[in-house]
């Protein structure tokens, strides 16, 4: 998460230099991490971490019970440089782009979606969930998709994501939206959280696995594993390509 300040802080900031500088905070929210507006009189909630008042005299308060979320302050010549690391806006990702960072990597699909030097802000929800919608395992080597199969992910990714965003997330267990109200999305959830249920599409039974340390939850009907002959191919066809 991304905020622009012009209050008193970047003001501050920019005191010596007589004007107002641009920065910006830099805000993961980790697990568990909420930042939502509130009245500065309202009663500090348990794990309330940090306060910043704002100019209608309210305040922005951030609370984590877990404390996995980090900030971090920066003028706007340090905010580039942090932002090196992380990698495409899955969102704004072209197609070509999204093809080439998928179908060059080893790493199991599901691994790849989760790494946020290859795409940041893509969780272990919303990848369960578009890796249903595009039929592909979550073990499945990202270099064995076809450029089909990945241009495909592209599309449902962005397509989740975006009616993930209009139903204010997924509200598993804590998840409150920035207004203080819990996500709708998990609703229309397909695949994560549906261990042993039927699966919309085929009927088959959803199940879990571990990949990358992650709970993962597919159908093996419709999201079958690829076989080892399978692979051979992929592979002689690209060596020959």
């Amino acid at each position: 998460m991304l905020l622009r300040l012009s209050g008193v802080a970047g003001r501050q900031n920019a005191a010596a230099n007589g004007d107002a500088a641009p920065a910006s905070l830099l805000v993961h929210l980790g697990m568990t991490g909420n930042l939502a507006p509130c009245p500065a009189a309202k009663p500090c909630e348990k794990h309330t971490h940090v306060f910043m008042q704002l100019d209608d005299g309210s305040e922005l308060r951030y609370t984590d019970p877990r404390r996995f979320g980090r900030m971090a302050y920066l003028p706007e010549a340090s905010l580039a440089e942090e932002l090196v690391p992380f990698g495409a806006d899955p969102l704004e990702v072209g197609a070509e782009e999204f093809a080439t960072r998928v179908c060059s990597r080893r790493a199991r699909i599901k691994a790849l979606l989760l790494d946020q030097s290859v795409l940041r802000g893509v969780g272990n929800i919303y990848a369960d969930e578009s890796l249903w919608r595009a039929k592909i395992h979550p073990a499945r080597l990202a270099s064995m998709l076809s450029k089909k199969q990945a241009l495909m992910l592209r599309k449902v990714l962005q397509d989740v994501l975006h009616k993930a965003i209009a139903a204010r997330g997924s509200s598993i267990s804590d998840f409150l939206d920035a207004d203080g109200e819990p996500g709708e999305y998990q609703r229309h959830h397909r695949a994560y959280g549906r261990e042993g249920q039927r699966c919309y599409r085929c009927g088959g039974t959803i199940r879990r696995i571990v990949v990358a340390g992650r709970s993962s939850h597919f159908c093996p009907r419709c999201q079958p594993a690829a076989r080892a002959g399978r692979r051979k191919a992929v592979r002689k066809r690209r060596r020959n390509a």
